[in-house]
């Protein structure tokens, strides 16, 4: 019986989070050559020292750019991050000299691969918030862009599973 009790509940949760309204996304930001899509960072329990940051960037033109950094007021750092998994065990490391965005190509930043390490929070996003940042490229500059925040643990915008139209 308890048990019964426990999927009840925890389908209830499961419910009420996916009801939960989900920050606007902005409009996309032209910057140059570049179309930055869809910001957003994941909220973070109060005390935490990291943050993680998610963005789609489309390269139009001829030449290539590249990421070399992030900020938002709330952390001292702003990296760009790979995350992958050797011989069962998560490895994540800096990316040495940014992320390069070749002509014609689409990057997208994402949970469980490319994306933006904020260290060093002096405060914790909240779901349901956006925040001003910036993004730092080689040729376009730095780009202001607001970031939407998504729940604890989302693996897209909104808090939901990410959707490709």
């Amino acid at each position: 019986m308890p048990m019964k009790i426990l999927c009840t509940a925890l389908l209830g949760l499961g419910l009420f989070a996916s009801t939960a309204q989900a920050a606007p996304e902005a409009a996309p930001v032209k910057a140059g050559d570049l179309t930055i899509d869809t910001p957003w960072l994941r909220a973070t329990p109060n005390g935490a020292k990291v943050a993680g940051g998610y963005v789609r960037i489309v390269n139009t033109g001829s030449a290539p750019d590249t990421l070399t950094g992030a900020s938002v007021p709330f952390a001292t750092s702003g990296e760009i991050h790979s995350m992958s998994m050797e011989g069962g065990v998560m490895k994540m490391a800096p990316v040495s000299g940014g992320l390069t965005i070749k002509p014609g190509e689409t990057v997208e930043l994402k949970p469980g691969g490319y994306h933006l390490m904020f260290e060093g929070l002096t405060g914790a996003p909240k779901a349901g918030d956006t925040v001003a940042g910036t993004l730092t490229f080689q040729r376009a500059g730095t780009v202001p862009v607001t970031f939407s925040v998504a729940p604890i643990g989302a693996s897209a915008p909104g808090g939901g599973h990410q959707h490709h139209h």
